[in-house]
């Protein structure tokens, strides 16, 4: 079995590794089955090879807040909007609701940019993509033996930029289950139901078996919080094996399901390198990775294992 801090790392390398093999195919067409996906870099904002997007950045915002901030989430939080704000500056490929949120924000604090996206929900009281889905994995690291406060810190960081019921729950859901994977309990996105809403568990449970075992490419397109989840669900469950071959395909999987590549490959990522380890990760992807921080895998391993308390 491997060890917690290999899970650790894992987390944060996988999610990276999944970001940057779908830099080159993001907003594409879903892909065949004979399709290898490869980390050539380009894509919209035109990457370098290696180079991870906005999902892996805006985790590092948050792992670096938790990592500063032990125990003391308020001040947590302050840190990564902070982050957010000034890192969107400068960010090549935002997406367009964290974009709209972070920019409007009065003042780089929790306070403003969670003010920001209640404004930004009241006039688009649909939006629900998945811009906060795709840095939850890392809140795991900082409580993985207190699954409520990990859930709580979950539907905290969330609200900053996306307080829509469907982002904050599957925030929950998922990083209560890569909480749960950190921690040696296997793969279970259906472990977290009993911390959202007794309301709206019975709908996530028909969303989340309609995906388990699934063709990630039938949930395209996949911006939207929810299928986003679901793309990446069906990913993981139905890839065999275990190890770096149930990650590898995995990730690949995510990646051919088209649209919004990096993120649902990210999100893919976070879940399945918590669950195996970074010593599961390819190293001929792993040492390619760099992005915004300066982190490569190496850092992004001592990065997680950081936060960990």
């Amino acid at each position: 079995m491997t060890s917690l801090a290999d899970r650790a790392q894992g987390l944060l390398i996988a999610q990276a590794c999944g970001d940057a093999l779908g830099v080159p195919y993001e907003f594409g067409p879903p892909l065949p089955e004979n399709v290898v996906p490869q980390m050539v870099g380009g894509g919209p904002a035109e990457r370098e090879p290696g180079e991870y997007s906005d999902d892996t950045a805006m985790s590092v915002c948050v792992a670096e807040a938790l990592r500063d901030h032990p125990g003391a989430e308020d001040r947590a939080l302050d840190a990564a909007a902070g982050s957010f704000v000034d890192w969107v500056k400068t960010a090549p490929d935002a997406g367009r609701q964290t974009r709209r949120v972070l920019d409007s924000a009065s003042a780089p604090t929790a306070a403003a940019v969670y003010e920001a996206a209640q404004a930004t929900w009241r006039a688009e009281p649909e939006a629900a993509g998945n811009g906060a889905l795709m840095r939850t994995a890392v809140i795991a690291l900082a409580r993985p033996s207190d699954r409520r406060a990990v859930a709580r810190l979950a539907r905290r960081f969330a609200e900053l930029t996306h307080p829509h019921p469907d982002c904050v729950e599957s925030c929950v859901l998922w990083t209560e289950a890569v909480r749960r994977a950190l921690t040696g309990g296997g793969l279970d996105v259906l472990s977290g139901l009993d911390l959202i809403d007794e309301d709206h568990r019975d709908i996530w449970r028909d969303r989340l078996d309609a995906a388990t075992g699934a063709d990630p490419r039938r949930f395209a397109p996949n911006g939207y919080t929810v299928t986003a989840l679901q793309t990446a669900w069906a990913a993981i469950s139905s890839a065999p094996g275990d190890g770096a071959v149930q990650l590898t395909i995995a990730l690949m999987a995510a990646v051919r399901s088209g649209h919004d590549t990096d993120t649902v490959a990210a999100i893919t990522g976070g879940l399945v390198g918590a669950r195996w380890g970074a010593s599961a990760v390819p190293r001929e992807w792993s040492r390619l990775l760099h992005g915004y921080g300066g982190y490569d895998a190496e850092s992004l391993g001592r990065l997680a294992m950081s936060v960990l308390p």
